[in-house]
């Protein structure tokens, strides 16, 4: 059977194991002795789990890389800049977004997998100033038109909102229950689990499914956001 017709069945206990090991043995020759077990307990089902979800993503945009080697995050880590001179990263994750030179300023959808614990969501990785100012101008002038975009947040326990807060207030008149909003650098919404057995079933795909559903119509309004500053 190839890949493409590999259906995801869900991740294995051996999936979180082989994470736990590797931060453990962060090293080019640990992880070059167990390259086939990252292959078996995390790329296949993490290839297999893009292309089920792949359907729904090109019917929320279009134009949304669903290449699975584009997807994926690659499990090398950049030293470059940091103190950290680990080789390998210790959380895998699905990435769904456009191809743009400037991504980072674009919403996209994540999945990403941990030892300990995973998450999805949909939002900025890191938004700029211009983007979020936008957002905030809508906050302040469309209030009621702003709550509408939100108002599903109320019916549902998965999602909430993170991203970098500034510390002092910006506008202290916006109302407290739009501040969360209002006082981002940059913003997401997530749901975050601990590690348990929805990984290890096909369920979990039909998790994403419905909860990525949910979160079309605001990915959609995160994206007039940063086309209006293009224009």
């Amino acid at each position: 059977m190839s890949q493409s017709e590999i259906r995801f069945n869900g991740f294995t206990p051996d999936s979180l194991e082989y994470l736990r090991y590797l931060k453990a043995n962060n090293s080019k020759g640990w992880f070059e002795t167990h390259r086939t077990d990252y292959e078996q307990h995390l790329l296949v089902p993490l290839r297999a789990l893009a292309a089920d979800l792949t359907p729904l993503m090109l019917s929320i945009d279009s134009d949304f890389v669903t290449t699975p080697a584009r997807v994926i995050s690659r499990i090398h880590r950049d030293t470059r800049f940091s103190h950290d001179k680990s080789p390998y990263k210790t959380t895998l994750w699905l990435t769904f977004k456009r191809p743009l030179s400037d991504w980072q300023d674009a919403p996209a959808f994540f999945f990403e997998l941990g030892a300990e614990s995973w998450r999805y969501g949909m939002g900025f990785y890191a938004a700029s100033k211009e983007t979020m100012d936008r957002l905030r101008q809508l906050i302040e002038r469309k209030p009621a038109e702003f709550e509408r975009m939100i108002a599903f947040l109320a019916d549902q326990n998965r999602f909430t909102v993170e991203g970098e807060q500034y510390k002092r207030l910006i506008i202290p008149a916006v109302p407290e229950h739009l501040r969360s909003w209002h006082q981002r650098k940059s913003v997401y919404l997530v749901c975050n689990r601990p590690s348990d057995g929805q990984l290890f079933d096909r369920k979990l795909l039909s998790e994403l499914i419905t909860a990525f559903t949910l979160l079309e119509p605001l990915y959609h309004s995160f994206s007039k956001l940063r086309i209006a500053g293009k224009q």
